[in-house]
């Protein structure tokens, strides 16, 4: 067996398991979040907070997918550890870019739509 089917093998369960269990702690703790900010209507803050998940779920495969097409070819198990981590930490740190983008977003959107009401 190649080495590029190794380390597609590994990387592809190792960000399975970070994108879904990244996503289920966001969606988790992006509940009580959006409710803080949206306190009226929790049917709404509900189905932000699904829009949220899938879009990020979305985002993450779609960014995992492309990842492993910028590979260059694999050639010894030292190639294998470093393309997986290089990769791996760049998904990590776009996960992380995200998630701050989307809680200042939805605090500037929710914070400005509360001002209005005064």
């Amino acid at each position: 067996m190649s080495y590029n089917i190794i380390a597609y093998s590994i990387y592809g369960v190792l960000m399975s398991i970070v994108i879904i269990q990244v996503g289920k702690i966001c969606y988790r703790n992006g509940n009580v979040f959006v409710a803080s900010l949206m306190p009226d209507n929790l049917k709404l803050c509900t189905y932000i907070n699904k829009v949220l998940l899938v879009g990020y779920y979305l985002v993450n495969l779609g960014y995992s997918v492309y990842m492993i097409s910028t590979w260059n070819a694999i050639t010894s198990p030292h190639d294998v550890i470093s393309n997986i981590a290089s990769h791996a930490g760049q998904i990590i740190m776009l996960l992380a870019a995200l998630h701050y983008i989307n809680i200042a977003g939805l605090q500037l959107l929710f914070n400005k739509q509360s001002l209005s009401k005064f």
